[in-house]
């Protein structure tokens, strides 16, 4: 097995124990990462918004 492969793997294993063992926590974390990609979203739709006025 190749060294990405390993990698890959572990992250799965590592994100199951996580969802497993701390599911609150988890969700936190997911809700976290939408709210950013959110903001992010709504900043370009701004700039291209105000881009084009």
């Amino acid at each position: 097995m190749n060294i990405k492969k390993i990698l890959t793997w572990a992250g799965i294993a590592f994100l199951l124990f996580f969802l497993i063992s701390a599911p609150t926590e988890a969700s936190d974390v997911v809700d976290g990462i939408l709210d950013s990609l959110q903001q992010a979203a709504e900043a370009v739709i701004t700039f291209m918004q105000n881009l084009f006025r």
